[in-house]
């Protein structure tokens, strides 16, 4: 896992070796492995941790721009993960801040695509069914249903804290992986649990989507 995006490679330097548009498995399977690997740095800090963002670059790409940082690279991973700073501390999982955030966010050329982790709150699916309805009458107001969802997800009595991992690529694929918090007599040393959860948060996807889009500064 590299740190910093300053000095990120050009696209000139990239040559052939990924190719995020090309839609072929090979895309899916480096996307997958990079968000694995983006979920096993972020879960080695524990729980209570603040949103975090990723850039996802092409490896080949940062070792011939960063000969330095080979030693540093995971062996065969067509993408490395590089940590960005960290967001204002107004940001928590799920906030409206954090989607203002996204919305004002843009990447350098080098960059293919990106990662975001946040912790957040998951409901058991009766649970999320009985929530939707009491909330069906402020459906009109988007705002006041979002913070209506939130505090009564925070205060349910059956509510888990689990990490939300959505990793991106410049048009290509998305990928979502729900880590479900885990019990107090689970294994500590056991793989992290991650399940695919694809349609839990399209709004991020659609987020981080956003952030490569062009900017017409006209």
């Amino acid at each position: 896992m590299s740190n910093d995006s300053d000095g990120l490679p050009g696209q000139e330097h990239f040559g052939d070796d990924f190719d995020p548009e090309s839609g072929g498995p090979g895309v899916a399977e480096a996307l997958a492995r990079c968000a694995r690997e983006v979920a096993d740095f972020v879960d080695a800090g524990g729980w209570g941790q603040s949103p975090q963002m990723f850039a996802l670059v092409p490896t080949a790409a940062l070792a011939a721009a960063e000969p330095g940082l080979l030693d540093d690279l995971a062996d065969g991973a067509a993408l490395t993960p590089i940590q960005q700073h960290s967001l204002p501390e107004d940001i928590t999982g799920g906030s409206p801040a954090l989607d203002e955030f996204l919305a004002t966010s843009t990447w350098p050329e080098g960059v293919v695509g990106c990662a975001l982790v946040q912790e957040i709150v998951v409901l058991p699916p009766a649970a999320e069914s009985a929530l939707d309805d009491a909330l069906m009458p402020l459906l009109a107001d988007p705002d006041a249903a979002d913070n209506a969802a939130r505090s009564a997800a925070e205060n349910h009595p059956e509510k888990r804290d689990a990490r939300l991992i959505v990793a991106v690529l410049k048009d290509g694929p998305s990928l979502t992986l729900l880590q479900l918090h885990p019990d107090e007599d689970a294994d500590p040393f056991a793989p992290i649990d991650l399940r695919i959860a694809e349609d839990l948060a399209p709004n991020v996807v659609h987020g981080l989507y956003a952030t490569f889009d062009v900017v017409d500064d006209d």
